[in-house]
Formats: C-alpha cells, structure tokens, sequence
C-alpha cells in the first residue's frame, strides 16, 4: 500500500480565514498553472480543477464565507457534520496553491502545495449552501468551507456525501454550458491572452 493511501487522522496544520466569493465561487491558483474560467462543477457539484487551477461551487452569489485550510501527509478521513464532501486530484506546477477570491490577492491561508511542485489529493467540505443561495451582500457568514489537502497519485474524481439542494442543481447543469480555459485557449487567442494577463496581474505576477 502507498503511503498516500493510508487513512489516518494525524495533527493536521491548521487555518481559517474569510474569503470573498463572487459569482458563486473561489478558487485556488498556482502562478505557473494554467489560467481557468467557468470550469465544469456539474461532475460533483462542488469543487473542479485543471493543473494548476481550482474552483470552489458556492451557495451565495457574493459575499464572505468560512475557510478553513489542513494540511496532511497521510491521507486523512472525511470529517464528520458537513453536507457536501467532493475529492479531486490536482497537480500544482509551482508548489505554491493559494485560496484566493476571483480577482484579488489570495487570503491569509497556508499553501494547499505543502509538500512542493507535484500531484496532490484535495477534499472539499461544504455546508449551509443552502442558506443564501443566489444572494448577495449577506449580513452574517452562513457558509463554511474545509479543505483537506495531502500529496497523492492522480485517482478518480470521489463524491463522498451529497445532501444539499444547491449541489444538487448543479450537479443537473448542462456540463456544454460551461468553459475550460485550456493551454491553447489562454496563450493562443487574444481572450485568453487577455484573461491570462488580467488574472496574473490581479495576483500579482
């Protein structure tokens, strides 16, 4: 057995912060990833990913909603009381996968790329989705996010618990009515060129 494939529940390193979710998501970026606009969340309803580019579904259109970021070595076991829990493979070019809003600076959040450049492992956790679905410029925060990250060897895409009617719908969309900025799309048209620029200048690089 690989050592990734252990289930094991270790002391993990541990953050929480605030993040701004517009347009019903987040997202997680690698300087040197691709580029990601719209991809395609209909497979778990929850969480979806290029190389180098990650995008969280969120209930509420705009506003703030919990985060909170653990780190691992081991794989460690879902945690218990959420509504959503969808797992991805993803691949971090630059060892360096920070939780950001869509066009601002990444939060006070560890690095999801904790061992470095290479493949990982990524749980997303969810609840309350259903709250405020479709609002904006919500008095409280009434959503939480948990994400678990650990290096692992690309596997399928996991949804381990589904139980909110926000997943539900999108999980119902036409997966044609979404867009995936490829390698081709952002450094070989002048949109992606655009996008590519607007988005690494919005973060910095």
């Amino acid at each position: 057995m690989r050592p990734e494939d252990n289930t094991v529940n270790e002391p993990a390193r541990t953050r929480t912060a605030l993040m701004h979710a517009e347009y019903h998501l987040f997202q997680i970026t690698d300087p040197e990833g691709l580029v990601a606009d719209d991809l395609d969340l209909s497979h778990n309803g929850l969480v979806a990913a290029t190389d180098g580019a990650i995008e969280v579904s969120t209930g509420i259109h705009t506003g703030n909603v919990r985060v909170t970021v653990e780190l691992h070595a081991p794989r460690p076991e879902a945690a218990a009381d959420w509504e959503e829990v969808a797992e991805i493979s993803w691949r971090s070019p630059s060892g360096e996968a920070l939780v950001a809003p869509l066009m601002d600076n990444p939060v006070d959040l560890p690095s999801l790329a904790s061992q470095g450049p290479g493949p990982y492992r990524l749980r997303v956790h969810a609840r309350r989705r259903d709250a405020a679905v479709d609002q904006a410029a919500v008095d409280e925060v009434v959503e939480s996010y948990l994400l678990q990250s650990w290096p692992a060897e690309h596997q399928d895409a996991l949804l381990v618990r589904a139980t909110d009617t926000y997943g539900a719908e999108v999980r119902a969309r036409d997966a044609d009515d979404t867009v995936v900025i490829d390698h081709e799309d952002s450094l070989d048209t002048q949109t992606g060129r655009e996008r590519d620029t607007l988005r690494r200048a919005e973060r910095g690089h």
